[in-house]
């Protein structure tokens, strides 16, 4: 019988959460992030081995701005205002690298899931990011965070997935 609680409560809860998960509006995240999107021109493995390449050349580039900055709101009229050099770079990086098609960056809003970045957890939300799309930009991206310069450090940081429903899971089991 214990067991058969167990397994009813569990389908509940992941239920629940499930149900939860698809009504929850996408709120704007209360934070001073800028963060970064790289979109791929596809996912053929030729795009996203380019998306690379103009990631490392665009971080090489925005690094000595992104260590100016000493807030958000300095960081995004900062980014806003290179715009044109920033989608230079990445014409030149593709076409040095034989691709036809250019890039298009803009800073905007953009849903996020939530992602860790060693001993800092960043919350699905809203956040304000510069978005780099390659081509038609429907490929798998790469991003990151621009301010705080979380990735133009010379650090890396592992990124970890986490899952609601197992952290529900792990809760019960007392694990």
């Amino acid at each position: 019988m214990k067991k058969f609680l167990a397994v009813m409560f569990i389908f509940t809860a992941i239920t629940a959460v499930t149900v939860y998960a698809f009504n929850v509006t996408p709120v704007r995240a209360d934070t001073d992030y800028l963060r970064i999107h790289v979109r791929a021109n596809s996912n053929e493995q030729i795009d996203q081995s380019v998306k690379y390449i103009v990631k490392d050349e665009v971080v090489k580039f925005i690094t000595p701005y992104a260590a100016q900055c000493t807030d958000k709101q300095k960081a995004v009229e900062l980014v806003k205002s290179i715009l044109p050099e920033i989608e230079k770079v990445c014409d030149r990086t593709l076409k040095a690298h034989g691709f036809g098609y250019t890039s298009k960056a803009d800073v905007r809003a953009e849903e996020f899931p939530t992602r860790v970045y060693g001993d800092l957890t960043l919350e699905s939300g809203i956040y304000d990011a510069l978005i780099i799309e390659l081509g038609t930009g429907t490929g798998d991206n790469w991003w990151c965070v621009i301010y705080p310069p979380l990735c133009f450090t010379s650090g890396t940081a592992e990124v970890k997935y986490r899952s609601a429903i197992m952290e529900i899971i792990n809760k019960f089991l007392n694990k």
